[in-house]
Parts: structure tokens; sequence; C-alpha cells
């Protein structure tokens, strides 16, 4: 996704904020001593930090997402209330340079009770199984496109086009965005099924 722009806070920061976050996380608070958070910012949630936060001492591992703020922090648990919330109280802010990044996070932290749609915009980004054959990576990967906005609507509405990993099966999709932050799914298109790739449940 857009891992490279996080940055790893350093253990005083990681303790403080741990002293914060740590009570709202179910199942019990982090060991300070094993825990690490990386933090990025968002333009389209001004004034909140995204923290990741893990210990891979545990096995298996513990990993919460939260959005932060001082007075306010939202532990993400897949599905979408939280973000509508976030969204709503905010309100959001999104726009031509941010709604991209947008699309990614909220497919990134978002799961169905079917399984999560993971976003592909090369065949790099493909969590493999196994190897496929160089003629097969190289046709699927010239199915492939980046994520781009197609129309954008007088409101404020984007719509976008994208590629999915959705199971074992690559789509082609239309995104709708709304103002408000609201993503809708629609024109599904099936490109290629039954393709040697992992687990996607928990892929980031």
């Amino acid at each position: 996704m857009y891992q490279n722009a996080f940055v790893r806070l350093e253990r005083p920061e990681t303790e403080e904020l741990l002293n914060q976050v740590g009570p709202h996380f179910e199942g019990g608070e982090f060991n300070k001593d094993n825990a690490v958070i990386l933090a990025q910012d968002f333009s389209f949630y001004p004034g909140y930090r995204f923290l990741d936060v893990a210990n891979f001492e545990n096995v298996p591992p513990q990993h919460r997402y939260v959005l932060y703020k001082s007075d306010d922090i939202i532990v993400l648990d897949w599905t979408n209330e939280p973000i509508y919330v976030l969204n709503d109280k905010l309100p959001i802010e999104l726009n031509d340079n941010n709604i991209i990044d947008y699309a990614r996070f909220f497919f990134a932290y978002i799961r169905g009770k079917q399984g999560r749609f993971v976003i592909v915009e090369n065949v790099d980004d493909i969590n493999w199984r196994e190897e496929p054959p160089v003629a097969a990576r190289k046709a699927i990967g010239s199915m492939l496109e980046p994520m781009h906005i197609f129309n954008k609507e007088k409101d404020g509405t984007y719509h976008l086009d994208i590629c999915l990993i959705f199971k074992d099966s690559l789509f082609k999709s239309k995104v709708e965005i709304k103002v408000n932050g609201l993503v809708t799914l629609y024109d599904e298109e099936l490109v290629v099924e039954d393709m040697p790739i992992a687990d996607q449940t928990l892929a980031l």
C-alpha cells in the first residue's frame, strides 16, 4: 500500500502513546518493552495520526490500527463504522490530491463478511502463493493499471477505476466516493479466477 510513508516512533513516544491508546484495545494492553508503533499523517483526516501498533514477540503477533488525536482515539475494527463516524465528525477533507490515498486506506482496513478486497496496481502487488509462469505473470500484469480518477461530479463525488483481488480472483471495478467518504463499488468485472495467490484476509 503506502507503508513507506510510515515513521517508526522512538521508545519514549511509543510508551506515552501506549498509555493512552492501550486501554482502548480489546484483548488487553501491549507490553511496552516489545511494542512497536509506526505512524503517519493523512491529509484527509487533519489533526489525526494513523498508528500501526504491533508486538511481534507474541505468537500470533498482536496488531492494532488506530486513528489518534490527543482527545480522541478510534480503534479500527475491520468494519466501515469507525471510519464513517470520523468522516462525519471532522468532516473528512477529500480532494484531487488525496482521494486515491483515501481509497487505498479504506480498502486496506475494511473486511466484509466474505473477505477483503485488496487493491492491486501492478503485478508485484499480488501476494502469490506460488509464482506463476512468466507468460502468465506478464499476461496478468498487462491487465492491471494504477487506480485513477475518471470522473468528478459537481457535488464533489469521485469515480475511480480500480483493480482488486477478492479471494483468488482478479476484478476490475469502478468506485464511487461521496464527499462524506462513503465508498461504493459498482460495475465489477471478473478478469481472472482461480489464481495461485495466498490468503488475502489480513494482507496489508
